[in-house]
């Protein structure tokens, strides 16, 4: 079983010369008749039977997967769907990235990429039927090679049997003759839970393992040169109209771009010298030169009574509500940009010539990548070839079309050569596209019997769909985690705000959902505080009638221990989250082993994503997303001073380590394969809140400004009463400093439930 991203042109193949699309309910099914041009591997030329599955002589049967892999195992997910209904042994399937098609699109996003937890939510339904199909097509090759009716064969583990007796074909025997044949259109499924569902190895890990997977940094091409860039470092600003740069030494040439200045030499690191080593006149816009956190904070606060309102949601009459209510809670919370912090910096690697163009990447959006190819080279979509490697990360950046236009630009100077653009750590972090920053107010209502009566937020930030296409509607992408909650609220109002700061947001492994989430649920602690109620039991109420919803809370209850006390000196907090199809509840334990640091024992997380096509890749998925949601919890934070980010590399851009780690218990709840939901990025959301819900119980001061180290170190303060009506314009927090460690665990199984110590740094921005 191996995974490897394609990364050279099999000789002779013409990718959408040879593919032939039919659009059946509303899926495009691309069909290839036989290739003789492949490359030829030691098990012989492969046969193609349709985009999705390769046969070769020897057995092995290579399917072909359009998402990308970036650690998540989204890859390996997806062929178990389609070997599922193909009736294949997975000891002998290989998996591949395909190349840029829009044969490979995610039915769902109709474009080829991997981001909002949409893969196994896209491809679900479409791999089945591909496997069907193909099953199909070879069960006909064998009814018309062996001249005997289909309804008499049976095929299994790449052969197929007449009925009852030993006599067979293989699927290497059939495959050239099925690739001929018309595909069905309403293939049978047949669902035999062999691989669906089952926690088979993953494609990835051994090339991972051995040192033979391909990322984009290891892309080498003969006759390779290397770039290194420059970005501007103050937001916003370009290179000047016609400026000249010498070559510095050890380069071979300097190449100005509108907002960066790329190097290219003989090396890497002959690259990054030259470029660090460039001295620019950069044009900065405006007052972009003197941007700065304080300012964009200060102008939120001003937007936040004197900014356009866009309703995002609304129910009933919150003002109304608001006036009858018997006790009112009234918070605002503040959180900063945050970075992608991939461990793998951008890179691409692109050849350019007359007649086509040719891009090695780790990219999350093979369809913008085309799309970017096309307009700068004036080629058409056909010309351009796009190879996906493995990715060290993702997280949502490497959506991004930036360093791939960049890599393009570099090689139009260079015609016909390769050229390699890697950033350095200092560039991947400063000309980062950050998680936007956020102020949001929340005011909540309760009646004289406890009931939430009334409910609204207001959040200011800036916008994604702003920057990235010009919308000035509802960012529903930011506000994600606001609208559409499941709690029983009988009048709501959702608003926002657009903030206009010029600093680069983009996609982050839950955005909108990782603001919301921290402020909705450390305010229904607050609300359950006021009405003298448990907290689970609170939220249990407010979710009455939503059975999976429930019985995600009661198993993360039970799972970690709620209705017992917990250690002396100790607290634990709850949060509940409802994203991309997925319902996810988490209890972290905390303690203060000394004024102002907090330590972090334990987290127990319950998930219900519809059906976990491979457990234990989703239960890895939960675990990275734990770890991650940590580390921008307790410290991440981007700032701004002269309109530049004060950020260059990891150790001023601190994440979990080993010591820091919490004893991690996963239960997965499974139900219809029919409902598939996100993974990806649904364990982030409910960390700070389960941290701070957490520690309020254990200290009685709120936080409600992240991160949480800063309040911890008494940069930020403000407490919460608990009862009656609450306020406040700030994060509640103690006087203190730093954060502290844990150590501990372990790992059992055969219950559902997983529990671990140690590091999953799983997705992405990503998903399962």
């Amino acid at each position: 079983m191996t995974n490897s991203p394609s990364t050279a042109t099999p000789a002779g193949l013409t990718r959408r010369g040879m593919l032939a699309s039919a659009a059946t309910a509303g899926l495009l099914y691309s069909f290839s008749v036989p290739i003789g041009g492949r490359a030829a591997s030691a098990a012989g030329v492969p046969t193609s039977i349709g985009a999705f599955v390769r046969v070769s002589t020897d057995e092995t049967v290579t399917i072909v997967v359009g998402a990308s892999e970036m650690g998540q195992g989204v890859t390996s997910g997806i062929a178990q769907v389609l070997a599922e209904e193909l009736m294949v042994d997975w000891t002998k399937v290989s998996v591949q990235t395909g190349q840029a098609d829009a044969a490979y699109a995610n039915p769902i996003l109709r474009s080829q990429g991997t981001f909002g937890s949409f893969s196994m939510r896209g491809y679900f339904a479409a791999m089945r039927k591909a496997g069907a199909t193909v099953r199909e097509m070879l069960t006909l090759a064998a009814a018309q090679a062996m001249k005997v009716g289909v309804s008499s064969l049976t095929a299994i583990d790449g052969k197929v049997y007449i009925t009852g007796t030993a006599t067979c074909m293989t699927y290497g025997q059939l495959a050239a003759s099925a690739a001929l044949l018309m595909p069905p259109t309403a293939p049978a499924l047949l669902g035999t839970g062999r691989y669906i569902g089952a926690s088979l190895p993953r494609a990835d890990i051994p090339v991972k393992v051995n040192g033979a997977a391909v990322f984009g940094l290891d892309v080498r091409l003969p006759g390779m040169v290397y770039a290194a860039i420059q970005n501007a470092p103050v937001v916003g600003a370009t290179v000047p109209t016609g400026a000249y740069f010498a070559t510095p030494s050890g380069a071979l040439r300097v190449v100005p771009l509108d907002t960066a200045v790329a190097v290219i030499a003989n090396d890497t690191y002959a690259a990054i010298r030259a470029a660090r080593s460039l001295s620019v006149k950069w044009v900065v816009p405006g007052n972009n030169g003197s941007l700065s956190s304080d300012g964009i904070l200060a102008e939120a606060q001003q937007l936040m009574n004197t900014g356009q309102i866009l309703t995002a949601e609304t129910t009933g009459s919150a003002s109304g509500a608001f006036a009858a209510a018997a006790k009112t809670v009234d918070q605002v919370y503040v959180l900063p940009y945050l970075a992608h912090a991939c461990m793998e910096v951008l890179n691409c690697t692109a050849l350019v010539t007359a007649t086509s163009c040719a891009i090695w990447a780790p990219t999350q959006a093979q369809s913008s990548v085309v799309a970017s190819a096309t307009a700068l080279t004036g080629l058409p979509a056909n010309a351009i070839t796009v190879y996906t490697t493995y990715l060290g990360g993702g997280l949502g950046r490497k959506i991004e079309q930036d360093f791939i236009k960049q890599a393009i630009r570099i090689a139009q100077a260079m015609p016909g050569t390769p050229v390699k653009l890697t950033w350095s750590r200092e560039q991947d972090f400063s000309a980062d596209q950050y998680r936007p920053m956020a102020l949001v107010r929340a005011r909540a209502g309760l009646d004289l019997l406890g009931n939430v009566s009334a409910w609204w937020t207001r959040m200011v930030s800036p916008s994604y769909a702003y920057q990235h296409g010009g919308s000035t509607a509802v960012d529903f992408i930011s506000m994600a985690g606001a609208a559409g909650l499941p709690y029983a609220f009988d009048s709501r109002q959702v608003e926002y705000i657009r903030h206009p700061a010029p600093v680069p947001v983009g996609s982050w492994r839950s955005i909108g959902c990782s603001v919301h989430t921290f402020v909705t649920e450390t305010m229904i602690d607050d609300l359950a505080t006021l009405a003298g109620a448990d907290p689970l039991a609170f939220r249990l109420k407010l979710l009455a009638g939503r059975a999976r919803a429930i019985a995600v809370l009661n198993a993360v209850a039970a799972l970690a221990n709620w209705n017992t006390p917990a250690p002396a000196g100790h607290a634990r907090g709850l949060a509940f989250c409802f994203t991309d199809n997925s319902y996810v509840a988490q209890v972290i334990e905390v303690s203060q082993p000394t004024t102002g640091v907090m330590k972090v024992h334990s987290v127990a997380c319950v998930v219900d994503c519809g059906f976990a096509v491979n457990p234990d890749g989703v239960t890895a998925q939960i675990e990275g997303g734990i770890v991650h949601g940590l580390s921008a919890a307790l410290w991440g934070q981007v700032t701004i001073t002269n309109g530049r980010p004060n950020l260059r590399n990891f150790d001023t851009y601190r994440m979990m380590r080993m010591r820091d780690m919490p004893t991690i218990s996963v239960q997965l709840i499974n139900g219809d394969p029919t409902s598939i939901g996100g993974a990806g990025e649904i364990s982030v959301p409910p960390v700070a809140p389960a941290v701070s819900n957490a520690w309020t119980k254990l200290t009685g001061q709120r936080i409600r400004t992240l991160p949480m180290s800063k309040v911890l170190s008494g940069t930020a303060g403000g407490t919460t009463t608990g009862s009656g009506s609450t306020s406040g314009t700030g994060a509640g927090g103690t006087s203190g400093s730093g954060a502290g460690s844990t150590s501990g665990g372990s790992r059992n199984s055969g219950d559902g439930t997983r529990t671990r110590t140690g590091t999953r740094t799983g997705d992405d921005g990503s998903d399962d």
